[in-house]
């Protein structure tokens, strides 16, 4: 670990978003289908250029946090999480993520970088709600979102459209205050 983080927890951390994070590694999670199957960006064509054009758009959204989610282990950057857009306002924003690592699914890293951006949105920046929505058919996405302690929320009935058929959103969410059992970062794995 390079000692430059925003949010540790156990076996990783969370940091902003650099110019140095976007490289073949990064473009290549871009272009694997089974990584950006349940994300809407799959229809933009994305290049480094591309990519460097929206992490230095995100650096200079005040209401938009975009992090690096990175094994402190290796400090090898597997994924990114985003909080946001989010309204001062009402204090709620959407939490978005991706584990582009193929290698990390199913390890409980979605779980605890989720946990980690809940406490902090609630804890530092003072927010109320957090969303989130994912496919029907994205299981893995729904299950890490459940495990940091949120709830289902809602369904939009055929809501995306994916290999041919229409399938319902899942709408995911938690509120503030967490409660006290809320479940750390070492619980969720």
């Amino acid at each position: 670990m390079n000692g430059i983080y925003f949010i540790e927890g156990e076996r990783l951390y969370l940091r902003g978003v650099t110019a140095d994070d976007v490289n073949e590694t990064y473009l290549r999670w871009m272009h694997d289908p089974e990584v950006m199957q349940y994300l809407e960006s799959r229809f933009q064509p994305h290049s480094l250029s591309s990519l460097h054009e929206f992490v230095a758009q995100m650096q200079h959204d005040r209401d938009q946090l975009f992090l690096a989610i990175v094994l402190k282990d290796k400090d090898r950057h597997i994924g990114n999480i985003k909080l946001g857009p989010i309204n001062w306002i009402h204090r709620f924003a959407d939490i978005g993520l991706l584990i582009g690592e193929k290698d990390c699914w199913g390890k409980g890293y979605a779980t605890e970088a989720i946990q980690l951006l809940t406490q902090y949105a609630f804890n530092a920046l003072n927010l109320h709600h957090l969303t989130a929505g994912c496919y029907a058919t994205n299981m893995g996405s729904a299950r890490a979102f459940l495990k940091a302690g949120w709830v289902e929320e809602g369904r939009r009935k055929s809501y995306f459209y994916s290999a041919g058929k229409y399938v319902d959103e899942i709408l995911l969410g938690i509120v503030s205050p967490l409660p006290e059992n809320y479940n750390t970062p070492s619980d969720s794995h």
